[in-house]
């Protein structure tokens, strides 16, 4: 491939920025036969197509996402270069791109990721919410530096990256007021036929809640099952059904939603990981959230024998 034009990655920048040519020569004050065919160069030295037409805008290919992220930093650079040289002080500082699966706790992301808000170098935190597959594939392509999950990645995701576990903490039954005075009596065994919130089946906190009701031989009434975890809690909190979550959390929860804890579902932890690529593995971000897990955040935490490459 020949040396990239800066000229015609700024032009590309621009149409995928906007989404359009048209209001990309709107932005550049130039033809469409100019931007287009400098495109077309673009494509055609890099060798693979970074655009594609969806509806009436255009949208990037993964490559052409990949594209558009590198040059996302390049241009940026080149702005802070500018103001430093108008004798500007820049205000980039640290950046981190973190994924959070749709099931992890979003109070454990929290606590995970607030530490790294604090002064005095505060760490500008870019987060994403998805299945974990999908951001697996984002990681694969180098624009999240890390992914938060409720379970590790395996050869099956075709990424190359690395399962961090964090730590793991003992699974609490919660419930409205009202629920809790009903059913604390006589626990675990007044649990059965209570109205139950649960996470959907594919989560590793379901299979491991349907064994607790089996081996307690309870029968749960499932008002609704919810994939994700913040939606499930306001629902509990609004009385629908008795729900599960970390202990480690468990204060901030009742603070948060005004519920109570109940008690403990005995033998059933949830497990939390970070997952990288292996380039990424320096970030200083990173490392502190790793850090931050060690420093006793979980009630058991991981030890240097559970960083495992897939």
């Amino acid at each position: 491939m020949e040396r990239i034009n800066y000229q015609h990655l700024y032009y590309f920048w621009t149409v995928a920025k906007y989404g359009s040519i048209s209001k990309a020569c709107e932005m550049l004050h130039l033809a469409q036969p100019t931007i287009s065919g400098q495109l077309a160069v673009l494509e055609q030295n890099i060798g693979t197509q970074l655009l594609r037409k969806d509806g009436r805008k255009l949208a990037l290919t993964d490559t052409g996402r990949t594209v558009f992220n590198y040059a996302e930093e390049i241009f940026t650079l080149g702005r802070e270069l500018t103001q430093t040289l108008k004798g500007r002080t820049s205000e980039r500082g640290l950046r981190l791109h973190v994924g959070v699966t749709d099931a992890l706790p979003k109070l454990i992301a929290y606590r995970l990721i607030a530490p790294l808000l604090q002064p005095p170098e505060p760490v500008q935190v870019i987060c994403y919410e998805d299945k974990t597959e999908r951001l697996l594939s984002e990681i694969n392509l180098h624009t999240i530096d890390l992914v938060l999950a409720d379970t590790p990645a395996t050869p099956a995701s075709g990424a190359r990256v690395f399962n961090h576990l964090l730590g793991e903490s003992a699974v609490g039954i919660f419930a409205a007021p009202s629920l809790a005075a009903r059913y604390r009596q006589d626990f675990p065994r007044s649990l059965n036929g209570a109205p139950f919130l649960l996470p959907t089946t594919n989560t590793a906190l379901r299979r491991s809640l349907n064994q607790w009701f089996d081996n307690n031989e309870l029968s749960p009434t499932i008002q609704a099952e919810v994939e994700d975890s913040a939606l499930l809690k306001t629902f509990g909190a609004a009385g629908v059904g008795l729900f599960f979550s970390p202990v480690v959390v468990a204060n901030e929860i009742n603070r948060q939603y005004g519920t109570e804890m109940l008690g403990k579902a005995e033998g059933v932890f949830e497990r939390f990981y970070a997952i990288t690529a292996q380039r990424k593995l320096k970030h200083p971000s990173i490392a502190a959230i790793l850090a931050n897990a060690k420093d006793g955040l979980f009630e058991i935490l991981a030890d240097d024998k559970t960083i495992i490459p897939y």
